[in-house]
Parts: structure tokens; C-alpha cells; sequence
């Protein structure tokens, strides 16, 4: 394993000008990579601010005592899929109504009874934010007998799940198209490695040498190169993305970056395209040698 990794190091001592190439070439292909995850990121997490948006209201009839209200609110708190439960008085709903509707202000304040009803609002979980878990829980919100109506806005739900999935296969497919010209690329610069040290290569095979011991060194160095690559890529997603937010200034300010633990997969993810490339030219050079 020792000499493995010092020939691994003496490859860049003896190349270090196509080491830089190999490491920049490898930097720009996961910089491409970083800046469409980041993308992906912030659209994933402007997707989750409208979910937060979902909610069931559940009307209740006029004249319901307040300790039904109170007993059905602890129950309907209870169900796995709820993560809050809020009572608006028809008081209340006509003081929202007033505040946010400014073309019936006037009309409100000439009513001589409250039209709107009390209401129950239900947030749901995160991980209960499709149409389908909306639409169960209004079904049994249904079932109770002072409970008039129930609306949780399902074209809007069903749509915005539409969109997940679609943004979903999107994702992967682009990402995946991203990683495999990924390791072309990585490939052929490994490979170009590989072709000027062709005479070492062919001496160390005919002294005996096996594929493992001659591949060892050059998937180290490969694995390295990805390290170094996805460091540069990452220096770059972050140069650009603090330009971006500059650029836009207060405009957006829920934009994010990447997070340690999504830095570390990206470092991870560099060093596993550099040692897959690495392994494919080097074997495949050697099943002509």
C-alpha cells in the first residue's frame, strides 16, 4: 500500500503540468455538477415553502358547543399525519377577513351579523403534504357531525405534487446525464496518463507485475485528482454563488448553500468519479497490453 501511494505522488511530481489539467478538467465537469445540485437544492426548498402553505379548514356549524370544539381539536391534534390544530372564532375570522381584504373592508363594517363561520386549521407534517394524506385527513374530518365543511384547496395540492414529481425525475435525469460525462471526462484524462506511461506499463507486465499492482497506483491517483477536483469545484459553486446573492442583493434571501454534510458527499462523490474513471481506463488499456 506504501508504494502504491508513493507512485501514486511521484505521478504528479513527473506530470504536473497534465496533473493541473487533469485536476482543473475534473474541477469544471463537478463545478457543473455543484451548480446544477445547488439549483436543484433551492428549488427543492422553495417547493417545501409552498407545501408549508397546505392546510385543511374544517367549518363549524353555528351554535356547536365550545367543549366539542375543544374534545374534536385534541383528537384531530392526535392523528399521525397533523401537526397543529388551531380554532378561529367567527370573531376572529371577521377580524382576518377585514385586514386582508381590502376591497370588502367597507362592506364588513356595515354588516349587521357576522356571516363567516368558526373554523378548525389544520397543518399537516411535512411528510404528510400530498394530495393524497390532504385528502384522507379531510375525509375523517368529514365524519364529524358538527363539522360543515372542509376545504384544503385540492386543485392547488394536486398540482404542486405534480410538480414535485416532475421536478423529481428531472433531477435524476439530469443529474445523472451530468455524472456520466463526468467520468468521460475524467476518463480520458486518466487515460491520457495512462498512454505516457505505456512503456512503464509494459515493462512492469512483462517482469511479472499483475493488473492489480499496476492499476493500484493509478486509481489512487485518480481518487486524489477527484478530491483536488471536487475542492476546486467547490471554491467555484461558492465564488459564484456569492456573486449571485450579490448580484440579486436582498431579493432572495432564503437562497442556501450547501451544507457540511452535502460538502463532504460532494468531496466523496469527486473522489468516487476520479477512482470509476480511473479504473475504466486503466483496465481497459490493459486488456490491450
Amino acid at each position: 500500500m506504501r508504494l502504491v501511494a508513493r507512485e501514486a505522488l511521484l505521478a504528479f511530481r513527473r506530470t504536473p503540468l497534465l496533473s493541473l489539467l487533469s485536476i482543473a478538467t475534473i474541477g469544471f465537469s463537478l463545478f457543473t455538477i455543484g451548480l446544477y445540485a445547488l439549483v436543484a437544492l433551492n428549488f427543492r426548498d422553495a417547493l417545501e415553502s409552498l407545501a408549508e402553505r397546505v392546510e385543511i379548514v374544517a367549518f363549524v356549524m353555528r351554535g356547536t358547543p365550545a367543549e366539542s370544539i375543544t374534545l374534536a381539536a385534541d383528537d384531530i391534534a392526535a392523528f399521525p399525519e397533523v401537526e397543529s390544530v388551531s380554532f378561529v372564532s367567527e370573531d376572529q375570522a371577521l377580524e382576518r377577513a377585514q385586514a386582508e381584504l381590502d376591497e370588502f373592508r367597507e362592506a364588513f363594517k356595515d354588516l349587521a351579523t357576522n356571516p363567516l363561520p368558526a373554523s378548525l386549521e389544520i397543518q399537516m407534517k411535512p411528510p404528510f403534504r400530498s394530495g393524497e394524506a390532504v385528502k384522507r385527513v379531510a375525509d375523517r374530518l368529514a365524519g364529524y357531525s358538527f363539522i360543515e365543511d372542509v376545504r384544503y384547496g385540492r386543485d392547488w395540492v394536486q398540482r404542486l405534487d405534480r410538480i414535485r414529481r416532475l421536478a423529481t425525475v428531472v433531477q435524476l435525469l439530469i443529474g445523472a446525464a451530468f455524472a456520466i460525462v463526468a467520468i468521460a471526462i475524467i476518463g480520458v484524462t486518466i487515460r491520457i496518463t495512462v498512454f505516457q506511461r505505456a512503456n512503464e506499463i509494459a515493462i512492469m507486465r512483462l517482469v511479472g507485475a499483475t493488473n492489480g499492482f499496476i492499476r493500484g497506483p493509478f486509481v489512487l491517483e485518480g481518487a486524489i485528482k477527484g478530491l483536488l477536483g471536487g475542492l476546486l469545484a467547490l471554491g467555484l459553486c461558492a465564488a459564484s454563488f456569492a456573486t449571485f446573492r450579490a448580484g440579486l442583493g436582498a431579493d432572495l434571501p432564503d437562497l442556501r448553500f450547501f451544507d457540511p454534510g452535502m460538502i463532504f458527499l460532494i468531496l466523496l462523490f469527486g473522489m468516487l468519479l476520479g477512482l470509476l474513471g480511473s479504473m475504466l481506463s486503466v483496465g481497459r488499456h490493459l486488456r490491450h497490453v
